[in-house]
């Protein structure tokens, strides 16, 4: 079996996979009166379609090790999730294509602050959290076509502890 050790999350290590979503790499405007401050483009929304945006809220909590059996992904989409408080978040990729091999996979965990944004087409494994109540907000995309294709592994991947 294959184990995984999640890195930490960076811009250039995810870049092949899409973009992580946090504040403090953007350079801010001042809005309301400068009573706030403003991070644009901090991801690349890329849908076919209208966009939802919407909320997920565990409520099963994951344990580590986590044995990483099945992938998805999203062919008319992008697709991100942002935790809507601080929580660390660990996300298992593969780059685009018509399979995925167990030995393309990728582990990162994030800084507790970090969100990330998938693109179109990347294998990613499902949203796991490690607490109940955990709230994570997804912009998708919206459509009565399907959007999701899943693909069981080969060999099943054993995910560790960061």
């Amino acid at each position: 079996m294959i184990t995984l050790r999640p890195v930490p999350l960076t811009r250039e290590r995810f870049a092949p996979y899409g973009d992580v979503i946090e504040s403090s790499f953007q350079v801010s405007e001042a809005m309301n009166e400068a009573r706030f401050e403003r991070f644009d483009d901090l991801c690349t929304v890329d849908i076919d379609g209208d966009v939802a945006i919407s909320v997920a809220r565990c409520r099963t909590p994951t344990a580590m090790p986590y044995r990483v059996d099945v992938v998805e992904r999203h062919p008319l989409g992008s697709q991100a999730f942002v935790p809507l408080a601080r929580c660390r978040m660990v996300v298992v990729v593969a780059p685009a294509g018509e399979s995925v091999d167990p030995g393309d996979l990728r582990a990162f965990v994030t800084n507790g602050k970090q969100g990330v944004n998938y693109h179109r087409g990347t294998w990613h494994m499902p949203l796991i959290a490690f607490d109940a109540g955990q709230e994570f907000l997804i912009v998708d995309r919206r459509g009565s076509e399907p959007n999701c294709d899943q693909h069981t592994l080969d060999e099943a991947v054993l995910l560790e502890d960061a």
